[in-house]
């Protein structure tokens, strides 16, 4: 006899133990067949990551390769980055960061329960790449200073060898990244759940800190710059966006989603 086993479209992402069971009268039959993982899959009309076209699909979720852009908006710079999502044991890497995080720490059925809602498996990602929250995370960011200790975040080329530092480790944030180290590490993760990633670079990148949308600079009367407020501009910044429906918001916030791991201020 064959058996066709089909999950629903938002089933809960990750490890499953498959158990057959057979009652015969009052006798039951168990067999513990295998594991599998379920994956988000943008191939299926009914998940909320579903993605029409074949060709974003091939670039945003099969490309293990890409380009970042860089510098400043008068000398921009392409790097390239590999990926690497489908290498060896990356998959299990990635479902253990979800198990690491603070949210699943605090509240395990909770969390597990939430897997199958990309807005919500996103925003443990995004706070997991960086190990700003004490939380096991992927990274370390350091912006200034000597790199001599360990690695300058510029020699960085691709997600694999991070993310499998990081796990020889012992899950010990690796040292160090910035913003597009970030962003092509969770750019890894994310493809690697199924979630439609890109990257997107942005150019005297607005940083407001105080939240009033603007970036404001104070003088004094005689036109003396004061060094008072937060707010700065960046050469450039980058940050991921992933493509996902939001019941939540209504249809016309369909698409892609702004995801940032670069821990500028703590997550939350």
């Amino acid at each position: 006899t064959n058996f066709t086993i089909s999950s629903p479209a938002n089933a809960v992402i990750g490890r499953y133990n498959l158990i057959l069971q057979v009652t015969s009268g009052n006798k039951i039959f168990s067999r513990f067949l295998g594991q599998f993982v379920l994956l988000f899959n943008p191939w299926c009309p009914g998940d909320a990551v579903y993605m029409a076209n074949e060709s974003e699909r091939q670039e945003y979720v099969l490309n293990e390769n890409g380009i970042i852009f860089v510098g400043n908006a008068k000398y921009m710079e392409a790097r390239g980055w590999y990926y690497g999502q489908f290498q060896d044991q990356l998959l299990n890497i990635c479902l253990t960061m979800l198990d690491l995080s603070l949210y699943y720490r605090q509240d395990a059925a909770i969390d597990v329960s939430r897997r199958g809602d990309p807005k919500y498996v996103g925003r443990v990602i995004s706070s997991m790449i960086n190990g700003n929250d004490n939380d096991n995370g992927v990274l370390l960011g350091k912006w200034q200073g000597s790199f001599h200790s360990h690695e300058n975040p510029s020699r960085w080329d691709g997600s694999v060898v991070i993310l499998q530092k990081w796990r020889q480790d012992n899950y010990k944030p690796v040292q160090y990244g910035q913003c597009w180290v970030f962003a092509g590490v969770m750019c890894t993760v994310l493809r690697c759940l199924g979630i439609p990633t890109r990257l997107v670079s942005n150019f005297n990148s607005a940083h407001d800190v105080d939240r009033n949308l603007s970036i404001d600079k104070y003088y004094d009367s005689s036109g003396k710059s004061l060094n008072i407020g937060k707010d700065s501009t960046w050469d450039y910044h980058v940050w991921n966006e992933s493509w996902f429906i939001r019941p939540d918001l209504g249809a016309s916030y369909n698409g892609w989603q702004v995801l940032d791991a670069t821990p500028q201020e703590q997550s939350r």
